[in-house]
């Protein structure tokens, strides 16, 4: 299985974003993004979109770490509540697997601040694309 170091690499927009991946098992990858300007809407709040990249990458490797051998994936739907804005710190996104099939492969992230309150839930569909 490979390491996280060698994951992020698969995925260069995560890395430009300043997501980290700290664990990667078929069973859950963890990630991590910090608070940062840059990375704000109005009011200093983290921006959706970066939290929507944690979850996507995070969920991302947990789907290529299920998948069969030979096959790619990509994602082919993603729903996003949120629940909480984030003005600092760090956020942590932890996904599962919910389905893992021969078509698609189902994730669940959830995304937590610093004091581990629920900032965001994402339940996103991968394909699972078989090389020809």
């Amino acid at each position: 299985m490979p390491d996280t170091a060698t994951l992020l690499k698969l995925m260069p927009f995560a890395a430009s974003v300043g997501i980290r991946l700290t664990q990667a098992t078929r069973e859950q990858v963890v990630g991590t993004l910090d608070w940062a300007e840059e990375r704000c809407t109005a009011g200093g709040i983290l921006h959706g979109g970066a939290l929507m990249a944690l979850a996507d990458s995070v969920g991302g490797v947990c789907a290529y770490l299920n998948l069969p051998s030979g096959a790619a994936t990509s994602t082919i739907e993603s729903k996003t509540n949120f629940f909480r804005g984030v003005r600092s710190g760090q956020v942590t996104a932890t996904a599962h697997p919910l389905h893992v099939g021969g078509r698609t492969i189902v994730v669940h992230t959830e995304i937590r601040d610093t004091d581990e309150k629920l900032v965001a839930l994402i339940i996103q569909t991968q394909a699972v694309l078989h090389s020809r």
